[in-house]
Parts: structure tokens; sequence; C-alpha cells
């Protein structure tokens, strides 16, 4: 699977590859020259992964500021 491709899928998409990958190395039944592509795919797909989360947790949060003038962090159903 290339880069490229990984960055397309989505969220689930590319969670489940991980979990694929995680299964085939720790059988560790895989040549080593696949087991390092493998990982190295792996690597990409989780900085993917948390990626993705990070973008989702600031859609969900607000920064306001308050009387006093100090900004703050919200949830956006707490505002």
């Amino acid at each position: 699977m290339s880069t490229k491709k990984a960055s397309k899928n989505s969220f689930e998409q590319s969670l489940k590859r991980l979990e694929e990958i995680v299964e085939s190395l720790e059988a560790g039944n895989v040549p080593l020259d696949e087991a390092v592509s493998l990982y190295e795919e792996g690597i990409q797909l989780s900085k993917e992964c948390a990626g993705k989360l990070k973008e989702t947790e600031l859609k969900i949060k607000k920064l306001t500021k308050d009387i006093s003038g100090h900004f703050e962090v919200t949830d956006l159903d707490e505002a």
C-alpha cells in the first residue's frame, strides 16, 4: 500500500489496515524484508491516524475569551 493511497483512506480504514499489519508482525511468519515494509507502512498509518484524531479533537473544541480577557478552550457543546 503506498503512502498516497493510505492518506486517502478514512480513519477506520487506516486503523483496520494497521491492525492487520500488527497481527501479521506478531504472528512472526513474514520474511524479514516484508516485515520491514509492513513496519514502515504501520508507522505511516499510525501517524496518519494520530493526525486525524488531532484534527477531529480541534474541530470539537472552541477557543473562548472570558470577561477578564483570558482565553480558554471549551468543548463545543459547553458553549
